[in-house]
This record gives structure tokens, sequence and C-alpha cells, in this order.
């Protein structure tokens, strides 16, 4: 099971629309089962993201990312995505 953090501001907007997004891509693409997604505020990414295996976010994050990291934003605007989805699937090894 692969886990992917979700993080923006507060950890319910922006990055509820990512996760409805990704969810719906990736259950497209066959992996449905085969990843889990938590959401948080982009202020405990430091501290949650070692226990991921990659990290989106809609947000500038300070602090170090303990797990490989996307910028989110390709989700909310749909501008340049697919090469974001291949990176995504690349990282958590999946396809």
């Amino acid at each position: 099971m692969k886990k992917i953090l979700l993080a923006c501001g507060t950890g319910i907007c922006t990055s509820t629309a990512v996760n409805a997004k990704l969810q719906r891509i990736l259950d497209e693409k066959g992996l449905k089962g085969q990843y889990q997604i938590t959401q948080c505020k982009i202020a405990e990414v430091p501290m949650k993201s070692a226990d991921f295996d990659l990290c989106i976010a809609t947000t500038q994050v300070s602090g170090e990312i303990k797990c490989p990291f996307i910028m989110g934003i390709a989700f909310l605007t749909g501008m340049g995505l697919d090469p974001i989805i291949e990176k995504v699937l690349a990282i958590l090894e999946i396809k």
C-alpha cells in the first residue's frame, strides 16, 4: 500500500479538490486499493512526511520534506497535469 500525503494551507480546501481528482485518476488507471491518501495542513508536512511515499502540496512547504515531493497546482488548473501524473506513478512505482 503506497501512502500519499496531500497538503494545503488548512488541510481542507484545495487538498480535498486534489484528493478527489487524484483518486479518480489513479482508480481509472486500475490502481484502486493500492494507495492510501491522507490530507494535512502544510505546516504538518515536515513532521509527517517521513511516514509517506509521496507528498503533494498546493502551496510551498517550509521545512524539510522527508519523502519525494510534487507541487500539485496542476491538479487544480489542469495545465501540465499529464507529466505530473506520470511523475506520481514513477515515484510510487505503480504502472
